[in-house]
């Protein structure tokens, strides 16, 4: 059994007012926030408060074309026109979801320039690189499965579910 740690709500703030000094003190320009489902939802809306900046979503936890690929499309065309995208997503840790949203923008013709993502745990041994972080751990070290405030209203065996989905995050 994975060992489930509590990601605390005032883990969650603390991490929440980081990417808020850091993206305030980088002069990137961010003008949309994305939350990506879910992981990433209730960060970019605490993130969106935070900086003041208007927030929209996708959803790369299930297979439904119009909340994901399509989006993906507008949110491409977006950075084609300048804006600058920046994802937000809970952790950083196969680096699979980032991969998949790279490379749907890329696909769609975004200018990679105009998109960047943030996570509230970046893993240091991840395939995916994030602009920001809140904290980093590493996986060869920290074993962990993180239970997020959103994710601890579930039954353990749903998150013991979760965990064991890629194995080798963990092992």
């Amino acid at each position: 059994m994975p060992t489930l740690t509590p990601y605390t709500h005032d883990a969650f703030l603390a991490a929440v007012d980081t990417l808020t000094t850091r993206l305030a003190d980088d002069d990137w320009g961010t003008t949309l926030l994305v939350g990506v489902g879910r992981g990433g939802l209730v960060p970019a809306v605490f993130l969106s408060h935070a900086t003041g900046l208007p927030m929209v979503s996708i959803d790369f936890s299930t297979p439904i074309p119009e909340f994901n690929a399509a989006l993906i499309e507008a949110l491409a065309a977006r950075t084609r026109q300048g804006e600058r995208l920046l994802f937000i997503e809970d952790i950083n840790d196969s680096g699979r979801t980032i991969a998949a949203i790279r490379a749907q923008l890329d696909v769609a013709g975004a200018d990679a320039a105009n998109a960047r993502f943030a996570v509230l745990l970046d893993n240091a041994i991840s395939v995916q690189r994030v602009e920001y972080a809140a904290r980093t751990i590493d996986r060869t070290v920290t074993k962990d499965w993180f239970v997020f405030p959103w994710e601890a209203v579930a039954p353990d065996t749903a998150i013991v579910e979760d965990a064991n989905a890629v194995p080798e995050r963990i092992a």
